[in-house]
């Protein structure tokens, strides 16, 4: 087996913590009491094997596939605090970002894409103690191009998918470099976040893609929260306003006029040992209306040594369910459940149901080791392809540097049917094996 660099910044930094909280910046060029300008600067250099090609786009042979994705983020962030006006923040930064070699293995790439273009460029306020009853910050808007996430990303993290020239040519290229999602920014975005983030607190704001593979999607949301001591528990709300119609494939053209409905709850129940996640969720469209939700808990073994956690998850998307923006935010497999299944092999979020057992550990402060299990049944299939299948994903998170993060992981997926038989395996439904190495850095 080859040995092979890289994977992804973007999955890294965000594992660590950081694609929602972002890290302190290496570069102050302005640090005062009331003002702040600082220099952003990420990258991410991956490569990948995969053994196996998967008849996603009909776009790949049986064999193998070597890649390699990267992408250099670079611009500004600062905020200006003035004495009874609140805080005035804003951020804006490019991304340059390519694959290289054969491309993905489902073919999504190709190899020749190359981009630098804008990513972030928005600008907000904060109200800092002007509204007392509303806490500290109790009112934020913000505006421009910047990634929008609800509850944990469970139906919306951002704009994160990155196809490349793999299908239909230029029609759906976004820069390339898949799977470690140089770009999740919005295209427009008004986002009004009231009550901060403790007791009763919400937001409404409003979201227009401009990536043709989610057919750029408009949509207005809403949340209510309540936030205490024991956990989280938030009701969201999503309309459909419209979608490029040219862009649309099969139920993306029911975004138009969805209504999208979620309660979720996360939180200890008081236990500090103990992690409970729960999000169920109801899509009305024209078409009819679909249903999705996962159950979880995870035990954190504090009596042993490197802070073992033990966690299950079951998760179900109805036959009809449109997975529509969720995405990577708190962890491995979350809410890209399998490295090669949910990247490459299907199912891709809707209709199936799955069953994933983890196990985390700490080595050492700087190492951070994952096992993870999945189980994968394809509910209806009705001429969709059948993706049922297991697979067993092992990762290594090592901190190499306050700035750089290096990850090597393993994946072992073993689908039920292969492409002649109603899957999307090509060539054969034997074992896969996927290995990738990621070095990010965060500056």
């Amino acid at each position: 087996m080859k040995s092979y660099l890289g994977t992804a910044l973007g999955r890294s930094v965000c594992m660590l913590g950081g694609l929602w909280c972002c890290a302190v910046p290496a570069f102050e060029l302005v640090d005062g009491p009331d003002t702040k300008l600082s220099l952003d600067l990420d990258a991410v250099l991956g490569a990948f094997h995969s053994q196996k090609n998967y008849q996603v786009w009909g776009n790949r042979e049986a064999g193998h596939s070597s890649w390699q994705e990267g992408y250099v983020k670079y611009g500004f962030s600062g905020n200006l605090t003035g004495d009874g006006v609140g805080t005035v923040f804003g951020k804006a930064n490019r991304v340059a970002s390519a694959t290289w070699g054969d491309g993905d293995a489902a073919g999504f790439t190709n190899g020749s894409e190359r981009t630098d273009k804008w990513e972030e460029a928005y600008a907000g306020w904060r109200s800092a103690d002007l509204f007392p009853v509303l806490g500290q910050d109790g009112i934020e808007i913000s505006a421009g191009r910047q990634a929008v996430l609800l509850g944990d990303g469970f139906i919306v993290a951002g704009d994160g998918i990155s196809a490349g020239r793999g299908l239909a040519g230029d029609a759906y290229n976004r820069g390339g470099g898949y799977y470690i999602t140089p770009r999740r920014a919005f295209d427009q975005t008004l986002w009004v976040k009231l009550g901060g983030d403790q007791g009763l607190h919400g937001s409404l704001g409003w979201f227009k893609s401009d990536n043709p593979i989610q057919a750029k999607v408009e949509m207005a949301f809403s949340t209510l929260e309540y936030t205490g001591a024991a956990g989280t528990l938030g009701l969201t709300y999503l309309h459909g306003l419209g979608v490029d119609k040219q862009f649309a494939v099969d139920a993306q053209a029911d975004r138009d006029g969805m209504d999208v409905y979620s309660i979720r709850a996360a939180g200890n129940a008081g236990v500090e040992q103990l992690f409970l996640s729960s999000e169920l969720g109801w899509q009305n469209t024209r078409r009819g209306n679909a249903q999705a939700g996962y159950v979880e808990a995870a035990w954190t073994f504090a009596s042993l040594p490197w802070q073992q956690t033990l966690g299950y998850r079951y998760t179900e998307y109805g036959a009809h369910w449109d997975s529509l923006l969720y995405g990577f935010t708190r962890g491995y497999g979350t809410w890209f459940q399998g490295e090669v299944a949910a990247n490459y092999a299907g199912p891709f979020g809707a209709n199936t149901s799955i069953h994933h057992l983890y196990w985390r550990a700490q080595p050492h402060e700087r190492l951070a080791l994952n096992v993870l299990a999945y189980d994968f049944r394809t509910h209806r299939p009705n001429g969709a392809p059948d993706t049922s299948g297991r697979e067993l994903d092992l990762t290594l998170d090592w901190t190499l540097t306050p700035n750089v993060v290096v990850s090597p992981m393993l994946g072992l997926y073993d689908p039920k049917k292969d492409a002649a038989h109603g899957g999307l395996q090509a060539g054969d439904s034997n074992l896969n094996v996927y290995t990738a190495l990621v070095i990010s850095t965060h500056f």
